[in-house]
């Protein structure tokens, strides 16, 4: 019973030698959106899938083809050839 008041007792006052050496340290710095002249993060953008392959992608980034829009040019050149217009 000794032993483990003498190991509740260590780990205790480890415990407040951490907190009192974590006091003397400065402040940690500001993440990118706090500090001074940092970029606004752009908005989230709608995302799209590809007609083709179904890989889903951001909308600036989709190119528009007939029958929807897709991730590049082969998957809408693949697309068109094999839905041919009506």
């Amino acid at each position: 019973m000794k032993f483990v008041l003498l190991i509740l007792a260590v780990l205790v006052l480890l415990w407040l030698l951490q907190r009192s050496l974590g006091r003397g340290r400065p402040p940690r710095p500001p993440g990118p959106a706090g500090r001074a002249g940092a970029e606004t993060p752009a908005p989230p953008q709608a995302m799209l899938s590809c007609a083709h392959c179904g890989i889903h992608l951001p909308r600036d980034e989709a190119l528009p083809g007939r029958g929807g829009v897709f991730c590049g040019d082969s998957h809408r050149a693949a697309y068109e050839k094999a839905h041919p217009p009506a």
